[in-house]
């Protein structure tokens, strides 16, 4: 299966998901993918031992297309299972952060197309069950798809890809002016990780939202707060920076509301989400968004999102 280009149409708050299940210990587990990430579907291959696997769920490395060596997951075993055995198993072949990395898996259905609003938040329990690598959940008739947190999976298993940046130099001045913003993502371990970068550079003062839902009834109370007290918006908030896969409602659909409100829509929206490429770049950009970068990499968003607010301050 090819990558698809249906997905993430500006603003829509759609998506669609390839289901694919781990079938191990007598326990059939259903989760579900974003198909923006995959590459492609293909048969289980032959993998070579890497040097220093960190973790027993990296089986090693095999030669995908353009001479690649793309790393092997094991998910039964990151899911705490036994490894998959079964002759048929499938291998999912994703690319985000810029990065290809395939996922083993017992086996693949079919690829659904929904809206973010069908998909709902994980609570606290599973979260905590799950090492919060569960970012969705999606009911169908018959069964429970989960959505796995990939990019925390990789960066557990490959620290380097990690959200990064750079220690704050200690002769450094500080910064002229500390801007309150809006982060807005569903990954939880993203969240701790932006917040403690964030607040540690000194730039900005962070609150955070579970998803766009979550993110726009933050806005529009405080874009109603501040009309209630005739002060400016820009007293209580000066920017956000938005993942674009949430549950509820998305980063996409969140930045058209943004900037389709006469009030919010002065405040700088930048898209952070491993999804960055240039076709979607453009699609961040017809829904009014005023920059975009790819993670893991922060250093280059909180640079420019400081600009941005600097300039309209």
């Amino acid at each position: 299966m090819s990558q698809t280009n249906i997905l993430l149409e500006s603003g829509t708050n759609e998506l669609e998901i390839v289901e694919f299940y781990v079938n191990q210990d007598g326990y059939e587990g259903h989760y579900g993918l974003n198909v923006a990430k995959v590459v492609e579907i293909i048969r289980r291959q032959k993998v070579t031992s890497m040097p220093e696997m960190r973790h027993p769920a990296v089986l090693g490395s095999f030669a995908h297309r353009n001479g690649r060596i793309v790393p092997l997951i094991d998910t039964a075993k990151y899911l705490s299972s036994s490894p998959i055995d079964n002759p048929d198993a499938k291998v999912i072949v994703t690319e985000f952060n810029t990065v290809i990395t395939a996922f083993l898996v017992s086996g693949v259905n079919r690829i659904y197309r929904l809206s973010w609003a069908d998909v709902e938040a994980p609570g606290k329990l599973l979260q905590n069950m799950s090492r919060s690598t569960v970012t969705g959940v999606v009911r169908l008739d018959d069964r429970v798809i989960f959505l796995l947190d990939l990019e925390a999976i990789v960066a557990e298993l490959h620290p380097a890809m990690a959200i990064r940046l750079d220690e704050p130099d200690e002769h450094e001045e500080a910064p002229a002016h500390v801007y309150r913003i809006l982060h807005v993502d569903d990954s939880k371990s993203i969240r701790s990780m932006v917040l403690h970068l964030l607040e540690k550079e000194g730039r900005f003062e962070v609150t955070q939202a579970v998803d766009g839902q979550d993110a726009w009834e933050q806005l529009t109370r405080l874009r109603d707060e501040a009309a209630a007290a005739d002060i400016p918006l820009s007293n209580l908030v000066q920017g956000v920076i938005s993942d674009i896969e949430m549950p509820r409602m998305d980063g996409m659909a969140l930045c058209r509301k943004i900037k389709e409100d006469s009030v919010l829509r002065q405040l700088p929206v930048a898209m952070f989400s491993s999804l960055i490429n240039e076709s979607l770049a453009r699609k961040c950009a017809s829904v009014g968004a005023d920059t975009q970068f790819s993670k893991p990499d922060l250093k280059l968003l909180s640079d420019k999102l400081y600009e941005l607010i600097s300039t309209r301050q």
